[in-house]
């Protein structure tokens, strides 16, 4: 049967997308009291979604107790393990009716076991923000005519669908904006771009840092003409260095790298929690620079994405060093461990600290535009924490080439461990690199190289379906190093072994 109030919610949500200009819907977002945006959220999926319900009556909760974001604060955290996986998909969403939702996306598990995401239209609409205040802020979008190339893999994966959807409803508010959508092929993103791309007054190619690197180095060997499109470019999926944006700043022929890129902190999960900004790429940059500040700052020596948030879309906490977030969505999510691992800075502490060390980017900004300064919260993400690594937005799990490694013959090569990690070449393209603790008395060749690589390869494609569709087939095949056992730096012996490194 139809329902009225799902057409009501629909037309409603996006009158009220269209009719309110972004500069209007942030400034109120600045303007709201955080603490009754999150109690009320709790409160509604605590009565509305069966799975929550239940949940909070497990752990002996009563709802009504939860008064105050410090109440808030103290409820358990929800996991993949011990919510999303022990309730049906249905009773996650509220009033346990998967038909409220007109989408489903799916990411790859670490058993190569789907996750179901659903989603409803207005769902999107809330995550289109952080696409207009890309296209607003940084692009200039509103004034300039725009072909937008969608370089995600599209299907049942959450980038290209969300992406294109998200980037429609910008047009129909009104941006001159025109979308293609090629997906993940590389030849049709060079031929659309090489015969549309002279229409517009800008491009942006929306993908995965290493495979929009792919399309603009395969693009100069053919001789594309990448400066006279005025490309941008709108990223996912992954953490890269300053160094990586610097060099493809330069082959695109961009002159500001801070309004000219703008990565995305999202997740099949939830959709877009937080985005670059030309004001945290600026910042970025600067630490980039001075590795010691970048260090008293985030506690570690390696750079992290940094994005800014708007808590009233997503609320982030810190616990134990782990990322949780809250976000109404198809499955409503009240302090969700996604495992990331990272943090949180307000941005009054941030322009603090960077005062501490003589740089201003409100200054440095302001010098090229005035767009892309809003005082919205930062939140820092080194990556999972449960041992994935991220490569071209696929997330790989060492279980996925544990079982590469299980097979007849190779099993006994080897004594089960590796440790994989995504590295960069002298060009600053990605690989995968899975280096290999060879059994005792066994020594490298390239014949065993290869076996294990071949098999490696076989079961990711097997049992991974993100790692199939999102990395171009050339850059599938990991690079396969082979060890003595016990080698002092990756295998010593004595020491807790881990099977990722960043």
């Amino acid at each position: 049967m139809k329902s009225t109030s799902q057409q009501q919610r629909a037309i409603k949500a996006f009158t009220d997308f269209l009719n309110t200009p972004l500069e209007n819907l942030l400034q109120n977002h600045l303007n709201i009291k955080i603490e009754s945006i999150i109690l009320n959220l709790f409160h509604d999926v605590a009565t509305t979604v069966p799975a929550y319900k239940a949940f909070l009556a497990e752990q002996g909760i009563n709802p009504d107790s939860i008064q105050s974001l410090d109440d808030f604060h103290k409820l358990p955290l929800i996991t993949k393990q011990n919510y999303l996986q022990i309730h049906p998909l249905a009773n996650l969403c509220r009033h346990g009716k998967l038909e409220k939702s007109d989408m489903i996306a799916v990411s790859s598990g670490s058993t190569g076991k789907p996750t179901f995401w659903p989603r409803f239209f207005t769902d999107e609409l809330q995550i289109a923000t952080r696409f207009e205040q890309i296209f607003y802020d940084s692009f200039a979008a509103d004034n300039r005519r725009t072909l937008a190339v969608v370089c995600f893999t599209l299907g049942t994966w959450v980038g290209g669908m969300y992406t294109s959807n998200c980037c429609r409803y910008l047009a129909s508010k009104g941006y001159p904006l025109t979308l293609i959508t090629p997906g993940n092929n590389k030849t049709e993103i060079l031929r659309v771009v090489q015969e549309l791309g002279t229409n517009f007054d800008q491009l942006v190619l929306l993908g995965y840092p290493p495979f929009l690197k792919d399309v603009i180095d395969t693009g100069i060997n053919l001789g594309v003409p990448w400066q006279q499109y005025q490309v941008k470019l709108v990223m996912a999926g992954e953490v890269f260095s300053e160094e990586w944006r610097s060099l493809v700043a330069e082959r695109l022929g961009s002159q500001n790298p801070c309004y000219d890129f703008a990565s995305l902190y999202g997740t099949a999960d939830a959709g877009v929690l937080g985005n670059e900004t030309p004001l945290s790429i600026c910042i970025r940059r600067f630490l980039a620079q001075h590795p010691d500040a970048a260090k008293a700052l985030f506690g570690e020596s390696r750079l992290p994405t940094l994005v800014q948030y708007d808590p009233v879309s997503r609320f982030f906490e810190v616990q134990d060093g782990s990322l949780l977030f809250s976000g109404d969505n198809g499955i409503p999510l009240i302090r969700y461990n996604i495992l990331d691992t990272g943090g949180i800075i307000s941005y009054d502490a941030m322009l603090e600290f960077l005062a501490k060390w003589d740089f201003n980017p409100l200054a440095e900004l302001q010098t090229e535009n005035t767009r892309g300064i809003r005082p919205f919260p930062f939140v820092y993400v080194f990556g999972r924490s449960n041992f994935t690594v991220s490569y071209f937005g696929a997330n790989i799990y060492p279980e996925n080439v544990t079982v590469g490694l299980e097979q007849s013959v190779i099993k006994d090569w080897v004594t089960g461990k590796f440790v994989m990690q995504v590295k960069e070449d002298v060009d600053k393209n990605r690989f995968l690199s899975v280096v290999v603790e060879l059994a005792p008395g066994l020594e490298s060749n390239e014949e065993k190289k290869e076996t294990i690589a071949n098999s490696i390869l076989t079961q990711l494609k097997r049992l991974n379906s993100e790692f199939a569709n999102y990395v171009p087939s050339e850059y599938q095949m990991p690079q396969v190093e082979l060890k003595r056992m016990g080698d002092p730096e990756y295998f010593p012996i004595g020491v807790k072994h881990r099977y990722t490194r960043k």
